[in-house]
C-alpha cells in the first residue's frame, strides 16, 4: 500500500498498541531463578492473545524443555514469497528499587511521550512491533512469516538447544530480530555484529582460617590481595584485555562520539577511558573483561585479619567471530597462570554465549535499509553492539544461508534497559512498526 496510507493506519493504531504495551509491561515476567513462574506464564499467554487478536490464529505457547514456553506461529503469505522469522522476547530483567527507580517498575506510566516500566523497551517493545505489524496486515502479511517470541532471553536461555532439536521451526530466508534499536531516536541503524560472552569463577585460598593481620601480615599472603593481583592481570597497562589468544578486529565503520558515550555511561568527571583504538572498536569488535561479583568479607564488621579465601565471577565479552568455548578455555588458563605466591587457585568454567556477525549486502539487508530510509527520511548507518544475544549464533549455524536484520524500538542508553526507570519512546516505536511493515511489503513485492 502507499506509504502515506501505511503511516495513517499505523498512527491510528498507536493508542491501542500503547495500551497493550502498558498492560504487558505491568506483568513482572522475570524468568530468573527464585522469581515466581506465574507472571512469566501470564505474559506468555497475553502475547498469544495479542497475536490472535491481530489475526494470527495459530499463535500458541510451545513448551521449551527446562525453561519457559515460547510463543510460536506460522502465517502463510503469497505463494513463492520469502519466509521471515520475527523474534523478540517477553521476559524481563529484575527491577529492585535499590537500582535507583523513581517510579514503580511494574506500574507503567506515560510521561513526555515515553512509557516507563521494566521491559517497556527491552523487549516488550519488540513484541509489540511484531504484533502491530500483523495487525496492520490483518494477519495476512505480504510474505510468509514465522513468529518466535522467547520467554527467558534475559537469563539462562534454553531456546538454543530447543531450536537445535526442532530445526524446522526456524527454517526461513531471514531472521528479523527486534531486540535492538537506534542509538538516538529518529536516526536509523542496523546492528550487524554483537559480542559473545564467556564466564568463569575464580577462587583463591591461602590459609586454613582467619589469622591476626598484625601477627601474621607481611609474610602470609591474604587471599583477597592475591585475588586482586589476578584480577589486575586481566588487563594490560592501557586497559586492553591481556588474555592471550583472543580474537579481535578493527571496526571500519562510523565511530562513536566520546562525549555521547561518556554521558550515556554516566562516567564521573575526570575518569578516563580504558583501552586503545577507536571507541567503536573497543566497544564492539574487541574483547572486554569485567569482575561482576566478589565474595569476600564485607567492609561492615570487618576484623583485622588475613582473609583465607576469596572468589570473583569474571565476565568476558568476545569479539564477533570468536569461538566461545576456546575463549573460555583461554580465560580459565590465564586466571590460573596469573596466581601469585603459590596460592591455591580453583577456576570453574561458566556459561558461554555465541558472538554474531551478520552477512552483508544481501537482498534482505537492502530491503530493510530501503524501508528504514523511506520511513525515517535518512540514510541507515551500520552499527554493532557490545552486548550479546547468544541465540543468533545458534540460528546462524542452523540456517547458514539466512540473512539477519537486527533492529528495534529501543533507543540506546536513553531507554535505560536493565537499569532504573526504563522507558520506551512511543514515537520511535511507531517509526519502527512502520519500518517493519514497509520492509515486509518491499520483500514481498
Amino acid at each position: 500500500m502507499p506509504i502515506d496510507d501505511l503511516r495513517q493506519r499505523t498512527a491510528a493504531m498507536m493508542p491501542e498498541i500503547t495500551a497493550n504495551l502498558a498492560a504487558l509491561t505491568a506483568i513482572p515476567s522475570i524468568a530468573f531463578p527464585g522469581f515466581p513462574a506465574e507472571p512469566v506464564l501470564e505474559a506468555g499467554e497475553m502475547v498469544v492473545d495479542l497475536f490472535r487478536n491481530a489475526g494470527v490464529e495459530n499463535a500458541r505457547l510451545v513448551p521449551v524443555e527446562g525453561g519457559y514456553p515460547a510463543v510460536c506461529a506460522d502465517v502463510p503469505g503469497p505463494a513463492g514469497s520469502p519466509t521471515v522469522l520475527l523474534y523478540a522476547h517477553y521476559d524481563v530483567q529484575p527491577a529492585p528499587m535499590s537500582q535507583g527507580w523513581t517510579l514503580e517498575p511494574f506500574n507503567p506510566v506515560i510521561k513526555d511521550g515515553r512509557l516507563y516500566g521494566r521491559g517497556a523497551a527491552d523487549d516488550k517493545s519488540g513484541v509489540m512491533m511484531h504484533v502491530a505489524v500483523m495487525r496492520l496486515f490483518g494477519g495476512k502479511p505480504p510474505c510468509n512469516v514465522k513468529i518466535l517470541i522467547e520467554g527467558e532471553e534475559e537469563t539462562g536461555s534454553n531456546l538454543g538447544p530447543f531450536c537445535e532439536a526442532h530445526p524446522d521451526l526456524v527454517a526461513c530466508d531471514a531472521f528479523i530480530i527486534a531486540d535492538g534499536g537506534n542509538s538516538r531516536a529518529g536516526h536509523p541503524e542496523l546492528n550487524v555484529a554483537l559480542r559473545g560472552v564467556a564466564t568463569a569463577k575464580v577462587t583463591v585460598r591461602t590459609l586454613n582460617n582467619m589469622v591476626h593481620s598484625g601477627a601474621y601480615g607481611g609474610a602470609a599472603p591474604d587471599a583477597l590481595m592475591a585475588l586482586a593481583v589476578i584480577l589486575s592481570r586481566l588487563l594490560d597497562e592501557n586497559g586492553d584485555v591481556a588474555i592471550p589468544g583472543l580474537h579481535r578486529w578493527e571496526w571500519d565503520g562510523a565511530d562513536m562520539a566520546e562525549a555521547q558515550y561518556r554521558a550515556s555511561a554516566g562516567l564521573l568527571e575526570g575518569v578516563g577511558l580504558i583501552g586503545t583504538g577507536s571507541l567503536a572498536t573497543r566497544l564492539w569488535t574487541r574483547p572486554s573483561v569485567t569482575a561482576i561479583g566478589i565474595d569476600a568479607p564485607p567492609v561492615k564488621g570487618a576484623s583485622n585479619s588475613l582473609i583465607p579465601e576469596a572468589s570473583a565471577k569474571i565476565s568476558l565479552r568476545l569479539a564477533p567471530g570468536s569461538d566461545p568455548v576456546a575463549s573460555r578455555t583461554a580465560l580459565v588458563a590465564h586466571l590460573t597462570e596469573s596466581a601469585p605466591w603459590g596460592v591455591q587457585v580453583e577456576v570453574e568454567a561458566g556459561e558461554v554465549g555465541n558472538a554474531f556477525r551478520a552477512p552483508a549486502g544481501g537482498r534482505i539487508d537492502a530491503a530493510a535499509r530501503d524501508a528504514m530510509r523511506e520511513v525515517f527520511g535518512a540514510e541507515v548507518v551500520s552499527t554493532a553492539s557490545g552486548g550479546s544475544i547468544p541465540l543468533l549464533g545458534t540460528l546462524q549455524s542452523l540456517v547458514p544461508g539466512a540473512e539477519f536484520v537486527v533492529w528495534g524500538a529501543q533507543e540506546g542508553e536513553r531507554s535505560g534497559a536493565h537499569g532504573p526507570d526504563e522507558s520506551q519512546d512511543l514515537a520511535e516505536l511507531e517509526r519502527m512498526i512502520l519500518s517493519e511493515a514497509r520492509f515486509l511489503e518491499v520483500l514481498g513485492g
